[in-house]
């Protein structure tokens, strides 16, 4: 019996995922991790409000979701000062990129991302058969000013940036970012992922102007929030392009704990400034940690810190190896030759504790 193919499409494309997550290592290496410090999540938690909410809605699970997340949008929309018709929630910004993937890109179209950016966009452009064109990091930074001119000179449909940026944790002035947007192209649309905008310093996001039709700005409840087993997040842009995601979007995926939970973080200013606070300590932690050891800290506007390790890829992919070993989980970027770094999260004493006596044995075993 001959068993039905995948699409041409589909048999192209590799059977594997843009991250291997923690559970999928611990269950390889027979246990779990001591500090869990390689995903970005925040392991300060959710708001308590936020966890009562969700406990209370738990009772009305056999319910869907509302499929217009009209409490929550209603509330992002007044906390942002925007209208309700320019934000559309999704199952995260990872759900949020592939639907605008498919609604912007068809087989053969250019996307414009940076060697390094975020793999799970490029993850949704490959799945639609878009052609990915990429520029280098400048200074461990995105460079808005070469994504725009390769943009221009082949034609794409996307451009994708993320600031701040994930895996380097640098950033950019919303004068840079207001500026990349002028110059963009015809018919081509920014995706400004701004999954980690709470932590950036005053000044980095430009002012929200709806009704700019070249850009779309997505954000999080993963990161500052704490949610990130929730998944969910929203992007904020032209009335017409929320609702083109009605064509496609998952219009149950968001289910109702996710929701009220969202909707409770949002409204509890106090834990998330205390929740900042304590990033902002454990970053310099990290950093000091870092160059107790040799290691170069990058300055950050993320929750984690990168770490330059001064040698190549091979060598970091070695130290983290070695962390694991120790049972620290933690990452690095993927691409020259921003892979000399390693990547840690911010997070209490203990598991930075546990980092500080495991970093030196790890350097040892690498040497």
């Amino acid at each position: 019996m001959k068993p039905p193919s995948l699409s041409p499409l589909a048999e192209t494309l590799p059977d594997s995922v843009p991250f291997v997550g923690p559970e999928t290592q611990e269950r390889a290496r027979g246990k779990g991790f001591v500090a869990r410090l390689g995903a970005n999540e925040s392991l300060f938690g959710p708001s308590p409000a936020a966890i009562a909410a969700m406990q209370r809605a738990a009772r009305d699970v056999w319910m869907y979701g509302d499929a217009e997340s009209y409490d929550l949008r209603h509330a992002l929309a007044a906390h942002h000062g925007i209208g309700f018709d320019n934000i559309v929630v999704g199952e995260g910004i990872d759900a949020l990129l592939g639907t605008l993937v498919r609604l912007m890109v068809a087989e053969g179209d250019r996307v414009v991302t940076s060697d390094g950016a975020y793999p799970t966009f490029n993850y949704h452009v490959a799945g639609m058969g878009g052609q990915l064109e990429k520029v280098p990091y400048t200074d461990d930074r995105e460079d808005p000013a070469a994504l725009v001119a390769r943009a221009r000179a082949v034609g794409a449909r996307l451009i994708y940036l993320s600031n701040p940026d994930n895996p380097m944790g640098t950033w950019h002035d919303a004068p840079t970012i207001a500026a990349m947007i002028d110059s963009l192209p015809d018919n081509c649309l920014l995706c400004l992922d701004e999954a980690y905008i709470e932590m950036a310093p005053q000044g980095t996001a430009p002012a929200f102007d709806c009704d700019d039709p070249r850009v779309i700005r997505m954000r999080t409840f993963s990161k500052a929030y704490g949610m990130a087993g929730a998944r969910i997040g929203y992007a904020v842009g032209a009335a017409h392009m929320v609702r083109a995601f009605n064509k496609l979007r998952n219009h149950f995926g968001v289910n109702r704990i996710a929701q009220a939970g969202a909707l409770a973080a949002l409204a509890d200013d106090a834990y998330l400034a205390d929740v900042l606070g304590k990033i902002e300590a454990a970053k310099a932690r990290i950093a000091e940690i870092g160059r107790a050891n040799g290691l170069v800290p990058l300055p950050s506007a993320t929750n984690f810190v990168t770490l330059d390790c001064g040698r190549d890829g091979d060598y970091a992919r070695a130290l983290v190896a070695a962390l694991a070993a120790e049972d620290i989980f933690v990452r690095m970027p993927f691409a020259a030759p921003q892979n000399r770094c390693i990547r840690i999260s911010a997070g209490p004493d203990d598991a930075l504790n546990a980092l500080a006596a495991a970093l030196p044995r790890a350097l040892d075993k690498v040497k």
